[in-house]
């Protein structure tokens, strides 16, 4: 990846990838690449339920082949308030009502602003997430309307937004259904068994099956009539 990183580092096309390991920033990421972008990509050890995202985060990365991937340090566990960073709290098993306690109190406002320094930093001004606001599972930071609100707020408060250089926020997955998100992975040579979703995946990143964002993975590859890769406990 240093090669990488020394050949795009005059490159004017470069963009800050989020990251997480599972499907939907796995797909996001391919599709960066192939809009010939030179990507850097960002996860987060935020204090989440399991490790086995992040290993699944690095995996992705190398396949598709990064500049550089980065994992920053957060204590979201300190705060609490969510089913994916208590353990106190179990996460549901069944379709709920309402926005679930899987939702974790601010985490794309958070990771977004970390993923603006490091594209300020770079000099890029492309962000791209993987958020959906179709097949998932109701968290308001996954709304168009967050988005743009985020975007506005980095051009106001960088200095690269300020002098005219500013930053753009995509979410080419917004209006997608997961299958349609897994067809187009496909069409750009992602794996999708080197990702993990599970909201509770075991050490090795076997998933539980009963899970909200399990059972949007599962009903996504059934739609998509593509065999599923995903290993289940």
């Amino acid at each position: 990846m240093q090669a990488l990183a020394r050949r795009y580092e005059m490159s004017e096309k470069k963009a800050v990838i989020l990251l997480s390991g599972g499907l939907d920033s796995a797909t996001v990421l391919a599709l960066a690449q192939a809009e010939g972008y030179a990507c850097y990509s960002m996860s987060f050890d935020y204090g989440q339920r399991h490790r086995a995202e992040l290993r699944a985060a690095e995996r992705v990365a190398r396949q598709l082949g990064v500049v550089e991937h980065k994992v920053i340090g957060l204590n979201l566990d300190g705060i609490g308030g969510s089913a994916l960073t208590d353990s106190s709290i179990a996460v549901p098993e069944a379709p709920g009502e309402g926005i679930p306690v899987t939702y974790v109190p601010a985490r794309n406002t958070v990771f977004l602003a970390l993923a603006l320094g490091w594209a300020e930093v770079l000099e890029a001004h492309e962000i791209f997430i993987g958020v959906n606001a179709v097949d998932y599972s109701g968290y308001p930071d996954c709304r168009p309307a967050f988005i743009e609100a985020f975007e506005r707020l980095a051009n106001l408060a960088t200095r690269a937004g300020v002098e005219g250089r500013g930053f753009h926020i995509q979410a080419p997955l917004q209006n997608l259904g997961k299958a349609e998100i897994i067809q187009v992975g496909l069409r750009h040579g992602v794996d999708y068994g080197l990702t993990v979703s599970c909201y509770q995946a075991d050490e090795e990143g076997r998933a539980c099956g009963k899970c909200d964002s399990c059972r949007l993975r599962a009903a996504g590859f059934a739609a998509a009539g593509v065999a599923d890769p995903t290993r289940y406990i």
